[in-house]
This record gives C-alpha cells, sequence and structure tokens, in this order.
C-alpha cells in the first residue's frame, strides 16, 4: 500500500536505505554514508517543502520516494533531490513504478504550484532511465563523468525531467 511517510517511519526509512545501499549501484550513497542525518535532513524537507511516499506491506517499509523544493523563490515550481528506494527482494514487482505515479499525481493533484520534477540517473541504469521515460520524463542532458560507480569507475549521469501535463 501507498502512503504518505510519517516521522514514525525514520527508522524504517533508514534500514530501508541501508539495505539497498548494501547493493552494489543500488543507492549513490555506501552503506555508512546512510546516516541518521541524511535521513532526517531529507525527511524534513519532503515534509516542510516536498513530498515522501512509502510503500507498506503487513507493517514493513519496501519503498520510499521523496522530492522537495530548493528553497529560493526562483524555483518554487520545481520538485528536485527526488530519491527512490526499493527493498532489494521486492524490486521488480512495480513498486517503484507504483511509487513514482503515486508522487507524480499527488504533485498533479496537490500541488499546482509545481511544474517540473527533475532527477539524475546514471547513464548505464537503462532499466531505470526506462521506467522514468515511461512515466514521462525525458532526457535533457549528460553530466560526464559525474559519478563514480562501486567499482570506482567514473559514469555519466542524465539530467532527466518531467513537466507538469498541460490541461
Amino acid at each position: 500500500m501507498i502512503r504518505h511517510a510519517t516521522a514514525a517511519d525514520r527508522a524504517q526509512v533508514e534500514a530501508l536505505y541501508k539495505r539497498v545501499a548494501m547493493v552494489p549501484d543500488g543507492l549513490a550513497r555506501t552503506p555508512a554514508e546512510v546516516t541518521p542525518d541524511y535521513i532526517d535532513g531529507f525527511m524534513a524537507r519532503a515534509r516542510s517543502h516536498g513530498v515522501e511516499m512509502v510503500w507498506e506491506e503487513d507493517g514493513r517499509l519496501l519503498g520510499e520516494i521523496h522530492a522537495s523544493c530548493p528553497g529560493i523563490a526562483a524555483l518554487s515550481h520545481l520538485l528536485t533531490d527526488l530519491t527512490i528506494a526499493v527493498d532489494p527482494q521486492t524490486q521488480g514487482r512495480g513498486v517503484g513504478r507504483a511509487l513514482f505515479q503515486g508522487l507524480l499525481d499527488h504533485v498533479v493533484a496537490h500541488m499546482p504550484h509545481i511544474t517540473r520534477v527533475e532527477l539524475f540517473a546514471r547513464s548505464s541504469n537503462h532499466k531505470a532511465r526506462a521506467l522514468y521515460h515511461s512515466l514521462g520524463f525525458v532526457d535533457e542532458g549528460l553530466l560526464k563523468s559525474r559519478v563514480n560507480n562501486s567499482r570506482g569507475v567514473p559514469e555519466d549521469d542524465t539530467f532527466m525531467g518531467w513537466l507538469r501535463p498541460q490541461a
């Protein structure tokens, strides 16, 4: 079931991110970088000026997605810093697609001031990029050697954006 995250989800969100970070290139962060400050930071930003949703089954969080506004007037129409984490044992069941669709549906229905959502995806992550394309994201640029993969090899990042559909 998809629902909005609450402060009570904090420990489970951290545990989820640690599980996903254990998978090579599962996140841009290593397990050691999934710190309480990191979790508290993005949850607070999403709660105050963004959106955070989770996928829960039998009281256990198996997926999370969040994005937030940068906090300056010139970019108040934008959700960025988008990150999604899906439990490695749950991947391939449509949880990621459902979380993304839930986030975009929430933006359309409840955040009329948001006209753009953006994210970065490793260029080599064809499966994720195909999902993002199917949800309406388009490639907007290539950032050469932006991120090191789990083997320490630089990879390109694709900058992707979604624009609110015109009524």
